[in-house]
C-alpha cells in the first residue's frame, strides 16, 4: 500500500469521525454541545497562540488567551441559555484588560505585536465559536405570555452541513472542470468552477434541510448562500494568515487534515455571517 493511499484512508477515517462528533455534539443536547465546543475553542486558540509565537518579536500569553477564549464560549452559552446574567462577561473583560496592561511591565521588544496578535486570536477564533450559542438558543413566547428559551442544535449544525456540502461539491467540480483560478495569489488550488459547483450543491442541500420548519425554503436558501460565500472567504483568510506566518498547516492534531484552524477556517467567518443573516431576516 502506497503512502498516498494510506494518507487517503487516514484522511477519510478522520473526516468521518470528525463529522460524527460534530453532529452528535449538536444534536445530543445543549450540555454536549457546550462541552464539545468549549474544548474546540480552547484547542483552536491554544494552537493559534503557538503558531504566532513562533514569529519574531511576538509573545502571546498562551495560557491566559486560551482560558479567556474558553470562558467567553461558556459565558455566551450561559447568557444565551438564560442560565447566567449579563455580569457573566465581566471576568472575560478583566482578562482582556490584564492582557493589555501587562505589556506595560513585561518590557518586551514589540508590545504592539503582542497586543495585535492577542486580540486577533480573541476576535478571529474565540468569538465565532462563542456565537454558536446565539444560533443554538432562541427566545419564544409561551402560553403564559412570557418568554422561554429553547435549544435547537440543528440551526448551527446546518452551517457546518452547508460548509461540508460546499467543500464536497467544490472538490468534485474543481477536479473535473477547474480551469479558472479563484484566488491564485493566496490559494492556487481553488477554482471558480469549484466554487460555483460547491455553491450549487449547498443550495440543493438547503432545500432538503427545509423539511425542518424552523426556516422557510427561501430563508434556508439564503442561509446556504451566506454560509458558502463567507465560508470561502474564511478559508482564504486562514490561507493568507498561514502565508504571512510562513507555515503550511496550522497544526497536526487531526491526522490527514492538519490543525484545528485548518479544519474550522471556513466556519470562523461563516458563523458570524449566519448570525447577522438570521437576525436581519427577523427584522422584516
Amino acid at each position: 500500500m502506497t503512502d498516498k493511499i494510506k494518507n487517503l484512508i487516514l484522511r477519510t477515517l478522520t473526516g468521518i469521525i470528525f463529522v460524527a462528533v460534530i453532529i452528535g455534539g449538536f444534536l445530543y443536547g445543549p450540555l454536549t454541545f457546550c462541552l464539545l465546543f468549549c474544548i474546540i475553542t480552547a484547542l483552536s486558540v491554544w494552537e493559534y497562540t503557538h503558531i504566532v509565537n513562533k514569529q519574531e518579536n511576538v509573545t502571546v500569553n498562551a495560557f491566559i488567551s486560551t482560558a479567556a477564549a474558553a470562558y467567553l464560549f461558556l459565558a455566551f452559552f450561559g447568557y444565551c441559555s438564560n442560565i447566567t446574567p449579563p455580569a457573566v462577561f465581566i471576568p472575560y473583560l478583566l482578562s482582556i484588560i490584564y492582557l493589555l496592561i501587562s505589556e506595560l511591565y513585561l518590557k518586551r521588544k514589540s508590545p504592539i505585536n503582542n497586543w495585535a496578535f492577542t486580540m486577533l486570536g480573541q476576535m478571529y477564533v474565540a468569538l465565532p465559536f462563542a456565537l454558536l450559542s446565539v444560533l443554538a438558543f432562541t427566545t419564544r413566547p409561551d402560553m403564559l405570555a412570557t418568554e422561554s428559551i429553547t435549544y435547537n442544535g440543528f440551526i448551527p449544525l446546518s452551517v457546518f452541513i452547508f460548509l461540508w456540502m460546499s467543500d464536497t461539491g467544490a472538490y468534485c467540480f474543481g477536479s473535473l472542470l477547474g480551469k479558472n483560478k479563484l484566488f491564485p495569489s493566496i490559494s492556487p488550488k481553488k477554482s471558480c468552477e469549484g466554487f460555483f459547483g460547491g455553491l450549487v450543491v449547498a443550495v440543493g442541500c438547503s432545500q432538503l434541510l427545509a423539511m425542518d420548519t424552523t426556516l422557510n425554503r427561501w430563508e434556508w436558501l439564503g442561509l446556504s448562500l451566506v454560509v458558502v460565500f463567507f465560508g470561502t472567504w474564511g478559508d482564504l483568510v486562514e490561507s493568507l494568515l498561514k502565508r504571512q506566518l510562513g507555515i503550511k498547516d496550522s497544526g497536526n492534531i487531526l491526522p490527514g487534515h492538519g490543525g484545528m484552524l485548518d479544519r474550522f477556517d471556513s466556519s470562523l467567518l461563516a458563523i458570524p455571517a449566519a448570525v447577522i443573516y438570521l437576525y436581519t431576516i427577523t427584522l422584516f
